[in-house]
């Protein structure tokens, strides 16, 4: 019986390795934004107690912790973001 040939395999060579990946770095204006929302939004529902709720939009009423409220949220929401 023939002996078969066996087919050529070409030599595996490793990948490369790599060293730890680099840590994404925020641009400059991101912690003052996320800050000033929190500060800002803090502010906001403070004048409204304070003012026994005439200020600082008379018109929302009630909603005026809603606005506050909203704008801590938007900070603290962007520090899940923050390296």
């Amino acid at each position: 019986m023939p002996k078969s040939r066996g087919r050529d395999k070409k030599p595996v060579t490793p990948r490369p390795e790599r060293g730890p990946a680099a840590p994404a770095v925020n641009p400059p204006w991101f912690v003052p934004v996320m800050v000033g929302l929190m500060v800002v939004g803090l502010l906001w529902v403070v004048t409204y107690y304070i003012t026994q709720e005439q200020f600082p939009v008379p018109a929302l009423g009630r909603w005026n912790l809603g606005v506050g409220f909203a704008l801590m949220m938007a900070g603290f929401m962007m520090t899940t973001r923050w390296r």
